[in-house]
């Protein structure tokens, strides 16, 4: 086969129209082949004779999209001091856009037999392994335009791209769990009706289904076990995997912008799916272990976990720092996603042991032009020492906040002394985030999410019910902060049913009213369950998928009508924390910005938060006090609000304030009863037990707003807008 020198640059293979480059890193090999499939599998091997910079390279003219590929690196087999090279084993090209075909699990792609770790094996792997695809680059992007909603106003909906739409009855058979899938009317009209404004995918990345898995005749639903970092996996792709797999992705990017909604991937670069010392050869270990992976400095022959999975990225290595660059901007600028969640993200922090703020990465994202103006979004801890890192990030970062998932879950489910730090969530984490110079925004709150019980079963489980996955319960976490309301598991007792369905409102209810970015779990808002079954990470079935046939239509409306609520007040998604600054519209003395009330009508006073069975309260929000300007320079306010919580095992009488804030209001949001609709300083009513209501600002401009008591929430009045002075 004819070869031409190519160039070290791009890595990867990339089809230019005529030919196709081919390029591959590794210091430590000694000599590197090129081998190409045919559709026979036929393996014609291609030498690489240049090599720059560690780069080995070629171009070979007539190579075209959808050429099957992989790589055989020669070079010292010497795992006692970190060198795993055996051209016996393919390797797929840690660049490689798109891999045909699944790993066949044999002892062909270990490079040691079995029960003897230290030992060579020199099987072939080729037959056992999947194989690198040259892709089209080229794709119609023709008006498309990333979104660029701003952190305030963002709304972020994680899901599975195969468990949201496998079972969706409007999606045509041959689309469901796929890319095509995600990008029907039917899911795109339910986000937008929802009023999401980003879908969180998890793992699109091609990841391997572990052998382990295998044999129990399980699968790695959930995909945080990563081959490559430049391929969507194939397995969600409608039209194929030669490649059709990459357009049917833009595609899927292009029709979610086009109804204004984000993509965001979730993303593991923090370990592969070659495991330890024990794993699999299947690209990196292969091709330059050393360079790739953080090996333990006393004996190379064993890999450095952080992560719980068996080996973690060298992030001392300036190639897996490029490795990692490299494919944060090809998804940026050849697939249009538009940000990234970032699993176990203070692995990728640990240049030596500990986590560290001013780590290369850190470094290298804050000044590259594409990745820092994404979306960054960090998971931030990992099992390492000292991995637990909620707040410390860098300040271009916003966080999963744990804190305020516990907080939350602790506080609705009635656990005492938990009023201060509830306060403290639900306004932003001030705690956490101020002190760098970030933002409200910088705190992704989430009550649930893939990781957990679903929203239903946090109100229906005690216990974990984790049986299916074959680990006889021991895996998954076992301290929930959930509480059953009474009854393990389903039941007919319409009172439990009625509280659980209370309690799901409570907690959608002050995830979208918070200060911060909401991030809701999909099919929490349709009452979705798992069983009980809290680490589905291994159950790719009627389990862990969308049940779209059983939604709960009141639920998923009563969402929707909450996140209009905070999509019409700017009150809910303050650019700043709040202050204690007194604003006021017109005459009067005006108001702090915000106000904590007992339940008779009194500020909060220092007793009363560290009374430990106090479990309600109230908080006035003043609209008059939101900072920004709009488009024309003019000051933003808006209506003021009330917030009640009770949160106790009784009903509980609530005056309303009738001093300092002596406004008439209506009742916009009521989890329990719907019943009230206006309120004059003053008054008194009942909220009754494990409950929450939000009231608006009223006057007789107003117009008389209509309840839907099915969901308990008021339609907004035609006036219902941000106002100017």
């Amino acid at each position: 086969m004819q070869s031409w020198p190519g160039t070290p640059y791009p890595l990867g293979a990339t089809y230019d129209g005529a030919g196709t480059n081919f390029a591959i890193f590794s210091e430590g090999a000694e000599l590197v082949e090129l081998c190409l499939f045919d559709d026979e599998g036929v393996e014609t091997r291609v030498r690489l004779f240049e090599r720059d910079g560690f780069v080995w390279h070629c171009y070979l003219p007539k190579v075209l999209p959808g050429q099957r590929y992989g790589y055989r690196v020669h070079g010292p087999y010497d795992p006692a001091s970190g060198q795993r090279f055996n051209p016996n084993k393919l390797l797929l090209d840690p660049y490689a856009k798109a891999i045909d075909g699944n790993i066949e699990w044999n002892q062909s792609v270990f490079a040691y037999n079995f029960g003897d770790p230290d030992s060579r094996n020199d099987e072939d792997s080729a037959a056992s392994m999947p194989k690198g695809v040259v892709i089209n680059p080229f794709f119609d992007w023709v008006g498309d335009r990333h979104p660029r909603t701003p952190y305030a106003d963002s709304f972020i909906y994680e899901a599975h791209v195969k468990g949201l739409t496998q079972l969706h009855p409007d999606v045509p058979e041959d689309m469901r769990g796929t890319y095509a899938g995600i990008a029907h009317p039917s899911v795109v009209n339910h986000l937008k009706n929802l009023g999401v404004t980003a879908i969180e995918l998890m793992p699109v990345h091609e990841f391997v289904h572990d052998s382990t898995l295998v044999e129990k005749g399980l699968r790695n639903y959930w995909g945080y076990n990563t081959l490559n970092y430049f391929a969507p996996h194939g397995d969600y792709s409608s039209a194929g995997d030669d490649g059709q797999q990459v357009q049917e992705f833009k595609a899927m990017v292009k029709t979610l912008h086009a109804n204004n909604i984000e993509v965001i991937l979730d993303v593991v670069y923090n370990h592969t799916a070659e495991g330890n010392h024990l794993g699999p050869t299947l690209s990196f270990r292969g091709i330059d272990n050393e360079a790739y992976y953080k090996l333990e400095a006393d004996d190379k022959r064993y890999y450095t976990d952080y992560t719980g999975t068996g080996n973690s990225l060298n992030m001392r290595s300036p190639h897996s720092l490029q490795l990692i660059m490299d494919s944060l901007r090809y998804w940026v600028l050849e697939m249009h996603v538009d940000g990234f969640r970032f699993d176990l993200a203070s692995t990728l922090a640990r240049e030596l042991h500990d986590v560290d703020k001013l780590s290369s990465f850190f470094d290298l994202v804050q000044q590259d032009p594409i990745v820092s103006q994404a979306k960054l979004i960090a998971e931030p801890w990992d099992v390492g020492p000292g991995g637990y890192q909620v707040g410390n990030f860098p300040p271009l970062w916003t966080e999963w906040n744990g804190k305020y998932r516990d907080t939350v879950r602790d506080f609705w489910r009635g656990e005492p002394a938990t009023l201060g730090e509830f306060a403290t969530r639900i306004t932003g984490s001030s705690d956490l985030y101020q002190r760098d110079g970030r933002r409200p925004v910088a705190s992704i709150n989430f009550v649930t999410a893939h990781d957990g019980f679903t929203l239903r079963d946090l109100v229906s489980y005690n216990d974990k019910h984790n049986d299916a996955n074959g680990e006889e319960n021991r895996d998954g976490e076992s301290h929930n902060r959930s509480w059953n309301s009474g009854v393990e598991g389903p039941t007919d007792d319409p009172a439990i049913n009625e509280l659980r369905g209370r309690q799901q409102r409570n907690f959608i209810a002050t995830l979208l009213l918070s200060q911060g970015v909401p991030m809701l779990l999909h099919g929490d808002e349709l009452g979705r369950t798992q069983n009980g079954n809290n680490n589905t990470y291994a159950q790719d079935s009627e389990l862990s998928w969308v049940h779209w046939d059983t939604a709960d239509v009141e639920l998923v409306e009563f969402t929707r009508r909450l996140a209009e609520l905070r999509h019409n007040h700017p009150t809910f998604r303050r650019r700043h924390f709040f202050s204690g600054r007194i604003a006021k519209r017109g005459e009067g003395e005006g108001l702090p910005d915000v106000v904590w009330l007992s339940t008779d009508g009194s500020r909060m006073e220092g007793e009363d938060w560290n009374e430990a069975f106090v479990r309600a309260m109230g908080c006035f929000l003043n609209g008059d006090a939101i900072t920004g300007r709009d488009a024309w320079g003019q000051r933003i306010t808006d209506k003021s609000f009330l917030i009640y919580f009770n949160a106790s095992e009784t009903d509980v009488e609530v005056t309303v304030p009738s001093h300092e804030i002596s406004m008439t209001w209506e009742v916009v949001v009521d989890t329990a009863s719907g019943e009230r609709t206006h309120a004059q300083p003053g008054d008194t009513f009942v909220m009754p037990q494990r409950s929450m209501a939000v009231l608006r600002e009223w006057s007789e401009a107003d117009a008389v707003p209509t309840i839907t008591s099915s969901i308990s929430v008021i339609s907004p009045s035609p006036t219902d807008q941000t106002s100017m002075s």
